[in-house]
């Protein structure tokens, strides 16, 4: 039954019907007082946006998921959404050592240019935001309350900073309160805005592993961090590994599954955005920048590659570190930007 058929029976039918006249009503006319109150919470605030499936700032990743939001209410700055981004998800009820894995995890990934998103949930969502803010990254939370209602209250000042360095987006109208069903609705989005999902603590029964499961069917990578045997708190992250998932230790485990991705995605950007490059003749020490890649690189390879001495390897390293051109990982160097 289509929807103009729904109508007639509607007008002409309605004890026909099995479902309750007021139901249906609303499904088939737009409920004008909740327009008005977004349009309402749009002018409040120079920080607010609505952003519509076809705005130029609509990710293009989540655009290619099955069911990507049509409406997108947002907080904060609308170029968060350009950058290319790893999801950090984990357990509400994190353990000491899941909270500074996910903090010291997404503080690397922040630092290698990439966007951190996260549910702003208790535990491991709030320490990878925090991560980022620390370490001067962006960060996206994805809410299952209306993008105006802070949940839980006690990251009512992590919500505020969020909003400085990044952006707060639902799909959900203003206002909406917490609702448990919408929490794993939400989920496909933190998992369609990036190139990937990293799950730093999970047991068996959490809801990170919906995310993950979604990444997987979203065509996206899916990344796990190993925990102790011997608690409860990891057996999720164990499970994801056993069906393939990729270990992590460091965020160079992550790098050397989406850099090709990353790239992809930053010249897609560049292309759509008409945003351009620096001239090669501008960058510092190009040769030596040729002989770091976008995997970890280690330091006897540069040295070979570039034919200088290991002294002014080392010093030219640093001065593209200050740049932002290479970061130091575990292993050797990584290529943040290209030429």
């Amino acid at each position: 039954m289509d929807v103009e058929e729904l109508r007639q029976r509607l007008e002409h039918e309605k004890e026909a019907l099995p479902l309750p006249e007021s139901l249906l009503r609303r499904q088939l006319a737009p409920d004008f007082s909740l327009v008005d109150s977004a349009l309402d919470w749009l002018q409040s605030s120079e920080q607010n946006h609505i952003v519509t499936f076809d705005d130029p700032v609509y990710p293009s990743l989540l655009k290619q998921i099955s069911d990507p939001p049509g409406v997108l209410f947002l907080k904060g700055d609308p170029a968060t959404f350009l950058l290319p981004g790893i999801a950090v998800v984990g357990s509400r009820a994190a353990t000491s050592g899941g909270l500074q894995s996910a903090y010291q995890l997404a503080s690397e990934i922040s630092e290698l240019g990439l966007c951190v998103s996260s549910g702003l949930a208790a535990g491991i969502d709030g320490a990878a935001h925090q991560a980022c803010i620390d370490s001067g990254g962006k960060t996206l939370a994805v809410l299952g309350t209306g993008v105006d209602v802070i949940y839980p209250r006690r990251h009512k000042s992590l919500y505020h900073k969020i909003e400085e360095h990044g952006a707060i987006i639902s799909e959900f109208w203003p206002h909406v309160r917490p609702y448990a069903g919408n929490f794993p609705k939400r989920n496909r989005i933190i998992s369609g805005l990036t190139l990937g999902t990293l799950v730093v603590e999970a047991c068996r029964k959490s809801g990170s592993l919906i995310t993950a499961r979604l990444a997987l069917e979203q065509g996206r990578e899916v990344f796990a961090v190993p925990g102790n045997i011997l608690g409860g708190q990891s057996q999720g992250c164990h499970d994801l590994l056993r069906d393939g998932a990729k270990l992590v230790e460091s965020a160079a485990d992550i790098i050397e599954e989406v850099s090709a991705l990353c790239d992809f995605h930053l010249e897609e950007l560049k292309s759509r955005h008409h945003i351009g490059g620096e001239k090669a003749s501008d960058l510092p020490f190009t040769s030596l920048l040729a002989s770091v890649g976008y995997e970890t690189t280690p330091i006897d390879a540069v040295v070979e590659h570039s034919g200088k001495t290991i002294e002014l390897v080392l010093e030219q390293l640093l001065e593209l570190e200050l740049q932002g051109w290479v970061a130091v990982v575990p292993g050797g160097y990584v290529r943040l930007r290209r030429s």
